[in-house]
């Protein structure tokens, strides 16, 4: 390997682990040197640490270091306990994560029961939830669908990369006892539909500011 790449894969390296947050390719593009080759540094760099303690991995199509899953249980007692969601802030958010856009009139007719305000909140004020845009039907209710904070926070790359239901339930993500009818896309393994395809109809039109 020439003195020049070993350089940049040591720029690249220093990037991610100074970065407070997962860095997509353009930002990592624009702190190298100009011409560097991004996407092969990142592959080097991720063979590198595939057999260490860290592994460099892809979330929600941003990249970051992240404890080896099999080293995992060397951290539990350095993590803060966080407060477990309620039930009904559970199914809120797989609700949310499979059917987005949503309004919270659609979660409730899949979960059938109403949703109060604050559940919606406690999901946005965790970093999980945020407001799509506003459905182009009388009143314009607001949709509501996942952030990028939930894909990295759940080890995910992107949204196609939900995991069904049962393994929700193995993972401890949901009771056991949820049911299965709010969840249909998880069960069936489908991906997530086009806008034209919602299962609510109608199209989604986004805020200007966001």
């Amino acid at each position: 390997m020439n003195p020049e790449r070993i350089e940049q894969v040591r720029m690249l390296e220093a990037l991610l682990f100074a970065a407070v947050e997962p860095l997509d390719e353009a930002s990592i593009a624009e702190r190298l040197p100009n011409g560097a080759d991004v996407p092969s540094l990142i592959a080097e760099l991720q063979e590198h640490y595939e057999k260490r303690g860290v592994h460099l991995v892809k979330r929600a199509e941003r990249w970051t270091f992240q404890t080896a899953p099999d080293l995992a249980f060397l951290l539990q007692k350095e993590v803060q306990e966080e407060r477990r969601l309620s039930r009904a802030a559970q199914e809120t958010l797989a609700i949310i994560a499979y059917h987005q856009p949503v309004t919270r009139a659609e979660i409730e007719e899949i979960r059938g029961v109403s949703v109060s305000k604050g559940t919606i909140d406690v999901l946005m004020d965790a970093g999980w939830a945020r407001p799509r845009g506003r459905r182009q039907t009388p009143g314009r209710p607001i949709t509501y669908g996942v952030t990028d904070e939930f894909l990295i926070d759940f080890g995910l790359e992107s949204i196609k990369d939900l995991p069904g239901l049962e393994e929700l339930k193995a993972a401890g993500l949901l009771d056991s006892d949820v049911p299965p009818a709010f969840l249909a896309a998880a069960t069936e393994g489908e991906e997530e539909p086009a806008d034209e395809e919602l299962p609510f109809g109608g199209p989604v039109e986004v805020d200007p500011e966001e």
